[in-house]
């Protein structure tokens, strides 16, 4: 894979369409679309543009245009409404007037297919731009994608079909999305890590340190599960630091008291910021990530980025990109598989820091990253022509 920038003759001005990204509303929402588009930037001018409802805003709309890491990121902030109608009409308002102020686009990279695809369409069919679509989400894998309506995998057929590209983030959620309808012409492009912040550390924490980060949704990444294995290796292990990190990560001390776990050994930290998860990285012996479904966890990658092994569960695309001298994959609820893996890291799992950290160099780096989107513009750009 390159780990040089490609040479473009031309730099092109590529609009990302973002369903999610952070804002002031949610901060950390789509963060890891952010990412995408600073590894973009690298190569050309991009333009991102986000709607999202704002309950304390005072009119029907109001923008926010500024540069945000070298992004030039446009947001409207609508009120709340209960009428569907009128939220329509205010989101199209909204749309037309970011993108009058994103000024000259040459291709449209959109991420989440519905319901901003309906946006892509437009430029595609009235205004002649190209696009591709960048896809993480897992509600397209059963069971959750009971919950879709017909009208929306109607429309989101429609979307994809219609794409020059639809880049996932695994085969797996390739497979999941085809046998929803959801037909086009897939190229898989993984999530990004910043292999200049993710790196190894010269030295190993004193304390054999487990971490685990996350959105601390328990039926999503099953934490009380982890609870429950942290309190069978407080029977196995004398010494041990256990970091959970995660938006609200405290609301689960109640059930880790309930079931006696020593307090002073596992600890529960807010969110903290995603250049400080690095740090947190470093320090640890393990990384560990019991979900019940994923895609491609961006920290499993940039765990891998500081050489700190992985136990994780082998759902979604994860064993996609999991090389076995890495660590561990497990089934899911299996806390006694989870208890094994982790004696065995902490007794005798040897890892190579380096080889981790140039596998993620080369698979994932923001350089990586650029050149592979890059190649997709291009070709999208060549197909319309």
């Amino acid at each position: 894979m390159p780990t040089k920038l490609t040479v473009l003759s031309t730099k092109l001005n590529v609009l990302f369409l973002c369903g999610w990204y952070p804002s002031k509303i949610l901060p950390n929402n789509g963060d890891f679309i952010q990412r995408h588009a600073e590894a973009v930037s690298l190569n050309h001018t991009v333009k991102v543009i986000h709607i999202i409802t704002d309950r304390a805003v005072k009119k029907n709309i109001e923008y926010s245009s500024k540069q945000v890491n070298g992004i030039e990121t446009h947001t409207a902030y609508l009120n709340y409404y209960n009428n569907p109608i009128k939220k329509i009409v205010v989101f199209i308002k909204a749309f037309k007037v970011l993108l009058k102020r994103c000024g000259p686009i040459d291709v449209v990279h959109l991420n989440e297919i519905f319901p901003f695809g309906v946006f892509s369409l437009y430029l595609k069919w009235f205004r002649k731009k190209p696009y591709i679509i960048s896809e993480h989400f897992t509600g397209y894998h059963y069971p959750q994608s009971k919950n879709i309506k017909f009208l929306q995998k109607f429309i989101s057929s429609i979307i994809t079909k219609k794409a020059s590209f639809v880049c996932p983030v695994s085969n797996d959620l390739k497979k999941s999305m085809q046998k929803l309808g959801l037909q086009g012409n897939y190229s898989r492009v993984p999530n990004v890590v910043d292999t200049t912040v993710f790196l190894p550390a010269n030295t190993s924490p004193t304390i054999f340190t487990i971490t685990h980060i996350s959105s601390m949704v328990n039926n999503h990444k099953n934490i009380e599960g982890i609870l429950r294995f942290i309190k069978k290796l407080e029977n196995k292990i004398d010494d041990f630091k256990f970091k959970f990190i995660g938006k609200d990560a405290e609301m689960y001390i109640p059930f880790a008291k309930k079931l006696g776990i020593n307090l002073e050994k596992t600890i529960f930290i807010d969110h903290v910021p995603h250049k400080e998860i690095a740090n947190n990285l470093k320090e640890s012996n393990l990384f560990v990530l019991f979900s019940n479904y994923e895609n491609l966890p961006c920290v499993i990658l940039e765990a891998f980025s500081c050489g700190v092994p992985v136990i994780s569960t082998n759902v979604g695309g994860i064993n996609e990109y999991f090389p076995k001298d890495f660590g561990f994959l497990i089934d899911t609820k299996d806390e006694d598989a989870l208890l094994q893996k982790t004696i065995e890291v902490y007794t005798n799992f040897k890892t190579n820091k380096e080889k981790m950290h140039h596998y993620v160099e080369n698979n994932f780096s923001t350089v990586t990253i650029a050149n592979q989107f890059s190649e997709l513009y291009n070709s999208a750009l060549n197909e319309s022509l």
